[in-house]
């Protein structure tokens, strides 16, 4: 299709747009270049696979690099399971019976481990295989700047703060507290919220959305009542596609479909409410190659939050557990 070659030829522009962000905290793209130099081609290799024999575990690895990162960092915490000194983040309300992709992560660290035993962090996988994931995609990929250290400990109670992961519920000046918070700006959290272009959401946590809310298009709101009764209880698990339209491609449709007002969660029409984020969402919706570049840049930065290097922390050998 035409539209396939304009896509390909835009993509191949926007690796000369993505701007440069110079590394900081310690980090550096070529950090594992020669203690580990398969590094990179192993996670890809290993990413791939799981991405192709299932669409959706790209933005299941997407959203544990995010899950990770807006909680104390992106220090490897959201992997550890509970000991008898801390309990975890993995039961967390925004990540129980939700958060996925934890095989995948050991598959690749038992890789790199048999290669280069004790060097390449749980932190730097996760933010490696978000990156491969979008790419896999048909997404932008970016220079994933490396060097993070993991976590010896987790906080359920930070990973249970709205302040820290936005809930589905949240109106558009929480959010924008919550990423400005974090050091982000109101459009990189548009651009950020762009990756609900790919994964899906539990009847659950939309559920309220499409039976009370009235900024939803009638049509839209009908189809989604098929599998997701109104009563509480029922159907509580079903799964429907954050963007119906091209669910398993990272795309900008996501953003058309906020101005048609078919968002599926509440929060995702926040961001085309008559609000202050209204013209980016315009803006993303019309143009898949500035949305591309602006995400990329802010994954970058993202993957910059709270991290943890030199002596601090540790290189975990088995990223469910400390060392």
């Amino acid at each position: 299709m035409a539209f396939c070659s304009l896509y390909s030829s835009s993509l191949l522009l926007l690796l000369v747009l993505v701007l440069k962000i110079s590394a900081s905290a310690g980090l550096s793209s070529s950090f594992y270049a020669t203690t580990c130099p398969k590094a990179i081609s192993t996670i890809r290799t290993v990413v791939g696979d799981a991405v192709a024999k299932e669409h959706r575990m790209g933005a299941s690895l997407l959203r544990l690099h995010f899950h990770d990162c807006f909680v104390n960092g992106c220090d490897g915490s959201v992997l550890l399971d509970d000991t008898s000194s801390f309990t975890g983040e993995k039961t967390a309300g925004a990540n129980v019976n939700s958060l996925r992709g934890f095989e995948v992560i050991d598959t690749i660290k038992t890789q790199l481990e048999s290669i280069c035993p004790g060097v390449v962090s749980c932190a730097d996988i996760l933010a490696v295989a978000a990156r491969d994931s979008v790419s896999a995609l048909g997404g932008p990929t970016w220079g994933v700047q490396l060097g993070r250290r993991d976590s010896i400990t987790a906080s359920l109670a930070a990973a249970n703060s709205n302040s820290n992961i936005p809930s589905p519920a949240m109106d558009l000046s929480d959010i924008l507290t919550v990423f400005t918070n974090k050091g982000f700006t109101a459009k990189e959290m548009v651009a950020l919220l762009g990756s609900h272009t790919i994964g899906q959401a539990r009847c659950l946590t939309f559920r309220n959305r499409i039976y009370n809310e009235s900024l939803i298009d009638s049509s839209f709101a009908t189809t989604l009542k098929t599998d997701c009764p109104l009563s509480l209880g029922l159907g509580d698990d079903n799964l429907t596609a954050l963007d119906s339209n091209s669910p398993s491609f990272f795309d900008n449709s996501y953003y058309k479909n906020l101005v048609k007002n078919k968002g599926l969660l509440h929060s995702d029409q926040q961001l085309f409410s008559g609000g202050s984020t209204d013209s980016q969402v315009s803006t993303y919706g019309n143009n898949f190659v500035t949305f591309f570049v602006d995400f990329a840049n802010a994954m970058v930065k993202m993957g910059n939050l709270g991290v943890l290097n030199g002596t601090s922390g540790q290189i975990r050998t088995n990223c469910r557990k400390v060392n």
